[in-house]
């Protein structure tokens, strides 16, 4: 083998590591099936977006104003804010698939004496993430809260996406 062949298989192994270093890594709880990552590693070069907290948007336009009844069920709400992150997200040519980190306030529902609506938020989130057509999971924080800044939002979301050089 000569000389240029043996720099040549050397520098291809070299760019071979090199893109396997610059990947987004995601690791699951260990003996978990929980739709989020337990940690996502994201290496030095990568480009971040944060998306600001982001609040639902109007179901039943004919509901009284600035009421639960207005935006839905944490369900609802949930569902309407991830889709505007997901809108938000395109609009930088990036997709839900690139988040790495969800932080989820959420606010008790009156109707349930301010018991917090997890299983709701649940349903929603998992036909964004964790899914056959987008699998990739983020790390998220879901915190209960005593009120949001828009009257009748049960659900405030922010994100970080990360896409890698």
């Amino acid at each position: 083998m000569n000389t240029t062949a043996l720099l040549l298989g050397a520098f291809m192994s070299l760019s071979a590591l090199t893109a396997q270093a610059d990947t987004i890594k995601r690791v699951d709880p260990p003996g978990s099936k929980f739709p989020i990552s337990q940690l996502v590693t994201v290496p030095a070069g990568t480009s971040l977006t944060f998306v600001s907290g982001t609040l639902p948007d109007v179901a039943d336009p004919n509901a009284p104003p600035q009421t639960i009844a207005a935006y839905g069920n944490t369900e609802t709400q949930a569902r309407s804010v991830l889709k505007k992150i997901q809108a938000a997200l395109q609009s930088q040519g990036l997709g839900l698939g690139d988040v790495v980190q969800l932080r989820v306030f959420l606010v008790g529902d009156p109707a349930t004496e301010g018991k917090l609506d997890f299983a709701g938020l649940q349903a929603a989130y998992t036909e964004f993430f964790a899914t056959a057509e987008q699998p990739k999971k983020p790390t998220r924080t879901a915190l209960q809260v005593v009120a949001l800044p828009l009257p009748g939002a049960l659900v405030e979301i922010e994100a970080v996406a990360a896409k890698a050089p």
